[in-house]
């Protein structure tokens, strides 16, 4: 079966997961990059109080249709993530 709008679709959705992976990447990339220069300087990497804000100020920015506890949960994957990676 051959729907051209189902295939539209899915090439939609396979470009976007691209830029998806490419943002998650570039972020890991400036991450590393923090973490160098803190650890250069006798910075605690992690900071918990710049990541609650971080996740407030996306909550608030947020206009749906992702929910505040799908954002919460993707960020909270991210940053462990990010943590993990570099």
């Amino acid at each position: 079966m051959s729907d051209n709008v189902v295939s539209g679709l899915r090439d939609e959705i396979t470009a976007i997961d691209r830029e998806l992976v490419a943002l998650v990447n570039r972020r890991i990339d400036t991450v590393a990059r923090l973490k160098r220069h803190k650890d250069e300087h006798g910075i605690a990497f992690v900071d918990p109080d710049r990541e609650a804000q971080m996740v407030a100020e996306r909550v608030r920015e947020n206009p749906g249709p992702l929910s505040e506890a799908g954002l919460r949960a993707f960020y909270a994957e991210l940053l462990a993530l990010t943590k993990r990676e570099v």
